[in-house]
């Protein structure tokens, strides 16, 4: 070789061996390093950088008058180390192919013909049947170099033929890695058993490294997307166990309707009958819409209409109020109705405000609750100047205003903030992104 034949040489050696370190300090960061077929890339990059090295140290010793049994023995590793992506490439094959690697008897007669091939090699050192070292060290081809190779054609050829045999069990990047990796080899293989084409042999390094590079990143990549999807999965499962508890304690909250609360509107219902039976009719109607509107709301696991929710809380005030009258006064400035909402979101907190927020020694307790469209969704603002509560404890409104925020943020990406109003009481604020909003 000479002039641009060597630097072609050298430079598909430097590109083999970049190849085969980044291979390696790639199995070695990989987060699957431990696993088997992360060693085993490791092994088989440690082996191609090995091989590399041994060609590179071959070429450094022609520069030095050297002894022949030394070339002679340097010829042994060469061999062996630049035929093994060939047995590889069989156990990528079956592993792969989902095979079982101790059963498999395409890799057992690749390894066994890998074998001879390597007896062969051996043998060289005892005879120049196979290869004959010169006097001015230079490695020629002996009588019986083509029966050497033989084993080789072999692994090549079952290696190709099994290809073709498996290839529907195989995607179509790693059908494509193999072909990449195989084709190139067979070929020189075999233009090998006539003609001395180590530039070739060199290429064919190459592609290999660069074919199991790409089954390294593919399987890296594919690993990433199971544990994204698995994460992903487990969050939704987590998600929806978690709504599924918050319904299901919403439910509780409504079926464990305060006893005194229904006591004391049948009661007012009863003393109106007589002094004021138009009165006590209006009462028991709301009364009659408020619990339709709790057990509609049981049944409901989607967001509902907030026209809906604000029918039932209106329900629900018009029964406080025809029972404490002057001590509860609400108003309404609700323009922006056109979005929706978990069912039992605004009733729990009006209900909150008239039980906590109520004192009868104290001035009558107002409610305000709003409604506005913002540039990023709707917003839900609810004030009174009762007494305040903190919504942080683990009471019963604490709770079930923790189990609102709960499901506004799981079932609409909702949020809700309580802040003490200033001169007192509480205001509560619930904003709906604009993507749940219809």
């Amino acid at each position: 070789m000479n002039g641009w034949n060597d630097f072609f040489y050298f430079f598909i050696i430097g590109a083999t061996l970049l190849l085969d370190v980044l291979g390696l300090f790639l199995t070695i960061i990989l987060p699957d390093n431990h696993s088997r077929i992360g060693r085993f890339f490791r092994t088989c990059f440690i082996v191609l950088t090995l091989g590399v090295f041994s060609v590179i140290l071959e070429n450094i010793l022609l520069f030095y008058p050297v002894p022949a049994p030394l070339i002679r023995f340097l010829q042994v590793p060469i061999c062996l180390l630049l035929s093994m992506p060939l047995p590889i490439q069989t156990f990528l094959m079956v592993f792969y192919c989902k095979e079982n690697i101790c059963q498999s008897r395409l890799l057992h007669t690749a390894l066994g013909l890998w074998a001879v091939f390597s007896a062969l090699v051996v043998s060289g050192l005892f005879t120049n049947s196979f290869y004959i070292i010169t006097p001015d060290i230079q490695v020629l081809r002996g009588p019986w170099y083509p029966l050497m190779l033989l084993p080789l054609n072999a692994i090549v050829l079952l290696n190709l033929t099994a290809l073709f045999r498996r290839r529907k069990l195989l995607s179509r990047k790693v059908y494509l890695s193999f072909l990449i990796a195989l084709l190139p080899i067979t070929l020189t293989v075999f233009v090998q058993l006539f003609v001395d084409v180590f530039l070739l042999i060199g290429i064919c390094e190459t592609l290999f490294s660069l074919a199991t590079f790409g089954f390294i990143l593919t399987d890296q990549i594919d690993q990433n997307k199971r544990q994204q999807r698995e994460l992903l999965l487990r969050e939704q499962e987590i998600a929806r166990k978690q709504l599924q508890i918050a319904n299901e304690r919403a439910s509780v909250m409504v079926l464990q309707m305060r006893p005194h609360f229904i006591y004391n509107t049948l009661s007012s219902v009863y003393c109106l009958c007589d002094q004021d039976p138009e009165k006590a009719q209006q009462i028991l109607m709301d009364f009659t819409a408020y619990l339709r509107k709790n057990f509609t709301s049981i049944a409901s696991a989607e967001p509902i209409p907030f026209s809906a929710e604000l029918e039932h809380t209106r329900a629900y005030l018009a029964v406080e109020q025809a029972q404490y009258e002057d001590s509860l006064t609400v108003e309404y400035d609700t323009p922006h109705t056109f979005f929706r909402v978990p069912p039992l979101t605004l009733q729990p907190i009006v209900e909150n405000s008239v039980k906590h927020g109520r004192d009868p020694n104290a001035e009558p307790l107002h409610i305000f609750i709003r409604t506005r469209e913002t540039d990023s969704g709707s917003e839900i603002i609810v004030k009174d100047n009762g007494r305040g509560f903190d919504p942080d404890d683990n009471s019963d409104p604490g709770i079930a205003l923790n189990n609102i925020r709960q499901r506004l943020e799981m079932m609409c990406g909702g949020s809700m903030t309580i802040q003490p109003r200033e001169g007192g009481g509480t205001t509560v604020t619930i904003s709906i992104p604009d993507s749940a909003s219809h």
